[in-house]
Order: structure tokens, then sequence, then C-alpha cells
């Protein structure tokens, strides 16, 4: 009997997804029938899938709680990819200090949680970054520069006022001149890599569901794909090997790379930047027994 999986998406995602039609051509290939369903669709018989994938669930961090709990209930009709356990780890930036813990390379990283005091002067020493904890898309994310303290707190303030955990980071100059590298790994092992040059616009003016993005075909270094390894086997020794991760590096000051985010929810794949193979590289992953 051929496999049913549900491809997951969120209705707002609709027709914006680039890995979608690589994705279902490559399913289809190798025998499988695949629904693509919105994830709050309260008519999916999510017990006819013999696995749920989530792909493009890119309004889940507005509505994180129902995601989550929607996460956990489909797992007891189907099998979810990636695990709900993992899901849930992933979606708050705070795993980056347990990355930094298991000495895996991540920029220096501040948390401001609600409530705390926040100090505009001491926010904004140099160029940072500002952004949610709990995220995606880039929604939420600000670049300020050292006369821009109150700025930078304002927008703080405006996150706390909505319970979001804020990290500020040192904005890198890297990140300019050479963009994120996106390594993108299917059953542990490395597929491909993309260059992600992202445009962020002013705090709060961000209508869609992400910012906009450039991309390209990058060959990852050999430095890159063990910072990217390193990062996953921590991610593999607490909770499985995921069935697909993209791991976004930048370059530090010292042109090292480190580990930016972990995206194991729904990330972009990147499937055309990957080459020929890739879909197939995504679909064997998916079907894996």
């Amino acid at each position: 009997m051929s496999p049913r999986l549900a491809w997951v998406t969120a209705r707002a995602a609709r027709g914006y997804d680039l890995d979608e039609p690589l994705g279902l051509r490559a399913l289809s290939d190798r025998g499988a029938v695949v629904d693509v369903v919105d994830w709050d669709d309260p008519d999916v018989a999510w017990d006819g899938y013999d696995r749920v994938v989530l792909r493009s669930t890119w309004d889940y961090h507005d509505r994180l709680p129902d995601f989550l709990a929607w996460v956990e209930e489909t797992a007891q009709r189907a099998e979810v990819l990636n695990p709900p356990p993992l899901v849930r780890w992933s979606t708050d930036k705070h795993y980056l200090a347990e990355l930094a813990a298991a000495g895996v390379p991540v920029p220096p990283t501040t948390f401001l949680e609600p409530g705390d005091r926040v100090d505009p002067a001491r926010l904004v020493r140099g160029p940072v970054v500002v952004k949610p904890a709990v995220g995606a898309g880039s929604r939420g994310v600000a670049t300020y520069g050292p006369d821009q303290g109150d700025l930078a707190a304002a927008h703080v303030a405006a996150l706390h006022d909505r319970g979001r955990s804020v990290l500020v980071q040192p904005l890198l100059a890297s990140v300019a001149r050479d963009g994120e590298r996106a390594l993108v790994h299917f059953g542990g092992t490395c597929s491909h890599a993309a260059t992600k040059r992202v445009t962020l616009p002013d705090p709060g003016t961000l209508d869609d569901l992400f910012a906009a993005e450039r991309t390209a075909p990058h060959e990852a270094t050999p430095a890159e794909r063990a910072v990217a390894d390193a990062a996953l086997a921590v991610v593999a020794r607490r909770w499985g090997t995921p069935a697909y991760a993209r791991v976004d590096l930048v370059h530090d000051d010292a042109g090292d790379p480190c580990v930016l985010e972990l995206e194991l929810v729904e990330p972009s794949l990147f499937l055309t930047e990957g080459g020929p193979g890739a879909a197939d590289r995504l679909a064997a992953a998916l079907l894996a027994q």
C-alpha cells in the first residue's frame, strides 16, 4: 500500500512555499500519496496519514500555544515530523544557550525577559540585532546603531508587552558582506547549502509572513560543516536525528562560523539551490522507516 503523507502548511502560506512543488513531485515519484493541508483545518482526519510533515506552517509563532497543542494531539494519531519534543524545544531560541554550553560556537547573546530592566545605554554599545526568542520569517527583527539605544529599548519594550522574551546579539559585519549560510540536512546528512540575504524592514512594518530574502547556492566549507554537525549532534543526543534540519550560520569577526539559528520546525529547505537530487533526498528522508 502506498504511504500517505500530509504536507502541512498554513492558509496564509499557500502558494509561497517554493519547496512544495519539488517535494511533492519527488514524493509522488517514490510512490507516496500526499495531501497539502492546513495545520488548523478542523476537518482534516489526521489519523488517515502515515506521516504528518510540518512544512510551511509559517504562522505558528503568532499562535504558539495552539500550534504546539495541535502538534501534540496530532502525534497521537499519526507520526509527526519533526517530532513534538524537538519542535517544542526548537521554537524558542533559548536553545542557543544550550548549544553554547555544549561548546557549539554561537554569537554572543543576551536574553531579556519580560520584567527585566532595560538600560538603553547598555543595550546598544555597538551595532546590534534585536529579535524575539520565538519568531520566524524575520518578523520582529531589527538592527540598531550605537546612537539608537532608545529606539532599541522601545522595540524590546514592545516585545515584552506582548509577553515575548527577547535576545540581543551583535550585528556581525559578515552578515552584510556575505549573508547567512544555510546548511540543509536530511536524516542527519548534509544535503546542500545556500547563501541567504534578508532585507529587514522597520520594526512593526512587516505585514507578510516573512521578510524578503535573496538566496543562491553555496558550497559549504569544512569549517561550516563541522559547526553545523556539532550543533545537530547536540540535537541528536537529546531528541534523536531530525528528518530535516537547516542550520543557519554567520561568521564572527575572526572569520569563524557560528550558529545563528537551528531551523527544525518549518524551514525553507532551498531545494532549488540544492540542485538535482535535493528534492529526492528530502523525499527519501520523509519516507525512511
